[in-house]
């Protein structure tokens, strides 16, 4: 094994990546999909469009189980994780092992859109309207369907790499 005094694999700096990381925002994971096809991911880049009906804006990884299930049509929920879900937001991020997959680092319960993470105090169900690749993401436009509102927990944010309160 060989000691680097610096970073082994050096890049250049990305000063659109570092912009993103200073950007920050809340941690989400949205799942898809039933049985043995579920699928899930844990995402910070999204918004909330306002109107009749709200949209939720989500950008993926085109090559995750999720971004490749996804179609339009598809039903998803999105559910905003707290501080006490950071194990589960790195399973479904693929940053920490999940033995027996994913799904087991939490107690989800299916839906007529997904499956939804019992002890998530907020979550959305949607159903995706249009998908576009946009740079390395794909652009997932999805109309909201429905919402649940719990108390507002300590709430799971993502900035500059690392997960915050």
């Amino acid at each position: 094994m060989t000691i680097h005094s610096g970073h082994p694999f050096p890049t250049e700096d990305d000063p659109v990546r570092r912009l993103r990381g200073r950007l920050g925002g809340a941690v989400a994971l949205v799942t898809h999909g039933s049985g043995a096809d579920r699928a899930g991911l844990t995402v910070s880049s999204l918004m909330v469009a306002q109107g009749t009906p709200g949209r939720l804006l989500l950008l993926v990884d085109p090559d995750s189980e999720l971004g490749e299930s996804l179609e339009v049509g598809s039903r998803a929920v999105v559910q905003l994780l707290a501080w006490s879900h950071r194990q589960l937001a790195e399973a479904f991020g693929g940053t920490a092992p999940a033995p027996g997959g994913p799904f087991r680092t939490g107690t989800f319960e299916d839906s007529e859109w997904g499956p939804r993470l019992v002890d998530a105090a907020a979550w959305a169900a949607v159903t995706v309207e249009e998908l576009a690749e946009v740079g390395w993401s794909l652009l997932v436009t999805a109309q909201i369907d429905h919402i649940e509102l719990g108390e507002d927990a300590e709430a799971l944010h993502h900035r500059r790499g690392r997960f915050q309160r």
